[in-house]
């Protein structure tokens, strides 16, 4: 990574993540100069912490509708990133389209289950009812009070890290300059328009800066009061198990109203994510390990065999929505932030909605409606 700080770039990203990264690598292809600032490691927020789940079907839920529409354009997005980007990083991202099984077990859950495939069904993902015994078919490992699950064979998903790596190859090989352990500590300002990133190293001149700094976007002293962000950290523990010929894994991601558990092409298997809105608290806990290792064991009994490999938190970046914001801020100023759990999911969509943005003056359809107007609607209609 670049230690020396450019003095100027037509695109300056404040944020070295997933979302960072891929606008920096669309805007590099486009012909932009960009520099990312990163105030930490590439990836240190909820990048390297996520699971890598592209799961429109499995994640709509009650009031995710506004959603949807940018969930399936962007996971239809998501085989061209794909191989751009493993030609041009030589990584292959363990990119696996086996579908989802979202689990119920009991009375209770089943009907918790029928509901969420109803409302699947009338929004029009792919999503298939199966009795317990056809999902310890395709699962032989659950256990048998598995009672019923709903499969989503359009729900796919990426290794996180291995995705990560690619994307610094490739915004290093399209000219991206990226700069590690250097936080943003302002904006510069001309009038109205924001024509440059002030940082603990020094100020480059830039003809647009991007805030991508996911769950950091809504921290006061970057932004003005009267831009500040309705986005704040929802902290997520997660582990990774090492499965072997004798536990046995999963052949699918597997969802139950608990845990997610996601084998990869490695021989992980990744149980993920308790949910705590208690700010930048760092650390794993114990009650947090708990409940992912006892959520998992209620439906994978293999997992008392599986040594515990890595443990981890991270932060998600979350409106008061729970959906991304992208929009102009300002004149020179856009913010690409607030992906809450389907960062991976919406990235491709994401990274071509703000080269549009800063190419053309303007949001593609799909992404319209994620501006930081909804939230101004929403005030009003309080009032």
């Amino acid at each position: 990574m670049a230690r020396s700080l450019p003095k100027r770039a037509d695109v300056a990203v404040v944020g070295g993540g997933l979302i960072g990264l891929a606008s920096a690598w669309r805007l590099a292809q486009a012909g932009r100069s960009v520099v990312v600032v990163e105030r930490a490691e590439v990836g240190a927020g909820a990048s390297l912490a996520a699971t890598g789940m592209l799961a429109p079907a499995a994640e709509h839920e009650p009031g995710s509708d506004l959603l949807l529409p940018l969930a399936l354009d962007s996971l239809a997005r998501w085989p061209g990133f794909r191989d751009a980007l493993q030609a041009a990083s030589d990584i292959d991202i363990d990119y696996r389209q086996e579908g989802t099984l979202v689990l119920a077990i009991g009375r209770d859950e089943v009907e918790r289950l029928r509901f969420r495939y109803e409302l699947q069904r009338r929004s029009g993902v792919a999503a298939e009812w199966l009795a317990g015994t056809e999902v310890r078919r395709r699962e032989p490992t659950l256990r048998p009070s598995v009672t019923a699950g709903v499969f989503c064979p359009l729900d796919h998903q990426v290794d996180p890290r291995r995705v990560m790596r690619a994307l610094v190859l490739a915004c290093r090989a399209a000219g991206v300059v990226v700069v590690e352990g250097c936080a943003a500590t302002g904006l510069d300002w001309s009038g109205p328009r924001v024509t440059g990133l002030v940082t603990e190293r020094g100020t480059i001149a830039a003809g647009t800066v991007v805030l991508a700094s996911g769950a950091w976007s809504g921290a006061a002293g970057l932004l003005p009061d009267h831009l500040a962000l309705p986005v704040r950290p929802l902290k997520g523990q997660s582990l990774a198990l090492r499965t072997t010929r004798q536990t046995g894994t999963l052949s699918h991601m597997v969802w139950t109203e608990q845990v997610h558990m996601a084998p990869k092409g490695d021989g992980h298997l990744i149980v993920g994510a308790t949910v705590e809105d208690c700010g930048f608290r760092e650390g794993v806990t114990a009650g947090g390990l708990y409940a992912l290792l006892e959520g998992a064991r209620r439906v994978l009994p293999g997992i008392e065999e599986m040594e515990v490999e890595a443990v981890w938190s991270g932060y998600r970046p979350t409106s008061d929505d729970d959906a991304p914001i992208i929009d102009t801020l300002a004149p020179g100023l856009v913010a690409a932030t607030g992906h809450h759990r389907n960062g991976y999911l919406l990235a491709p969509a994401t990274a071509d909605a703000v080269a549009a943005l800063l190419t053309t003056g303007a949001l593609p359809e799909v992404a319209r409606p994620f501006t930081l107007a909804r939230f101004r609607t929403e005030a009003r209609a309080i009032a």
